[in-house]
């Protein structure tokens, strides 16, 4: 299975650039990796209806052709660790071979996104910072490996 991120926003060297490159990095050693990221910056100079149309725009120009697409959104579904790793076992076990992340932008995802997509994904009910969602998703997805390999990093 193929992963990809599709991110408005660029990553700067930092901490949080740190943590998602740590946990990217251990994904490329499993059966889920490696975890491709696609940023997207959209021009500025628009309202913010027009910003989000642009960056949802580019977000799907983006995702791979055939990927099952998954919208990360506050009001998405919210699922445990086990939950998330099943979700992603089964799909390996029924072929899908390509799966797709879309983190929007500071104002959220284009509604174009959201009708793309084949679920959406929450976090929680707390609003991430955009740019922390990444790391936050890197993380969940080298646990969701870890569960379905039977490595120890997931104990719960």
């Amino acid at each position: 299975m193929r992963i990809t991120l599709a991110a408005v926003g660029r990553l700067k060297s930092g901490p949080m650039r740190a943590l998602y490159d740590d946990y990217a990095g251990r994904l490329r050693r499993g059966p889920l990796g490696p975890l491709r990221l696609k940023e997207i910056e959209a021009p500025r100079g628009a309202g913010v209806q027009e910003l989000k149309r642009r960056e949802g725009a580019l977000v799907l120009a983006a995702v791979p052709a055939g990927a099952r697409l998954i919208a990360l959104d506050e009001a998405g579904t919210s699922l445990t660790s086990r939950e998330f790793a099943a979700l992603l076992g089964r799909w390996r076990d029924e072929g899908v071979g390509e799966v797709a992340f879309a983190v929007g932008g500071a104002e959220g995802l284009d509604e174009a996104v959201h009708a793309a997509a084949a679920m959406t994904l929450s976090f929680g009910p707390l609003t991430w910072p955009h740019l922390l969602v990444r790391v936050l998703l890197a993380e969940q997805l080298y646990r969701a490996q870890s569960i379905l390999t039977g490595h120890p990093y997931h104990r719960a």
